[in-house]
């Protein structure tokens, strides 16, 4: 009895998983803006920081009011109110000696905007 030899199609699913992506990829500058989002929301501290921003009743807060919920210092505070600015994701305004920040929506919306179009 003569064996035949069996050759196997590929699926739809095997040809396609190499095919490689290219919609909606985005371009490096733009994964370097969403990169400095995210990272400065890769700290839980950040993360909490914004939140406190995001609640107050004023719609701002003063940097002598970030220290005591968070149970950091006043120069670690600054660090991370620094970064979270630099990302874009609140905005600072100098008064006197203090310093008063604002939630921005943009940058998060922004970043939801690139990763889901």
């Amino acid at each position: 009895m003569a064996t035949l030899p069996v050759t196997i199609e590929p699926t739809s699913a095997e040809t396609s998983c190499c095919n490689p992506a290219s919609g909606g990829v985005i371009d490096d500058g733009t994964a370097q803006d969403l990169a400095k989002v995210f990272k400065a929301l890769g700290d839980p501290a950040r993360v909490k920081l914004l939140s406190l921003i995001a609640a107050s009743p004023e719609g701002e807060l003063c940097a002598c009011d970030l220290t005591e919920p968070v149970g950091l210092s006043q120069p670690t505070v600054s660090h991370h109110m620094k970064l979270l600015v630099e990302a874009g994701l609140v905005s600072r305004e100098q008064r006197g000696r203090w310093a008063y920040y604002r939630p921005t929506t943009g940058a998060l919306v922004e970043a939801a905007k690139n990763l889901t179009t």
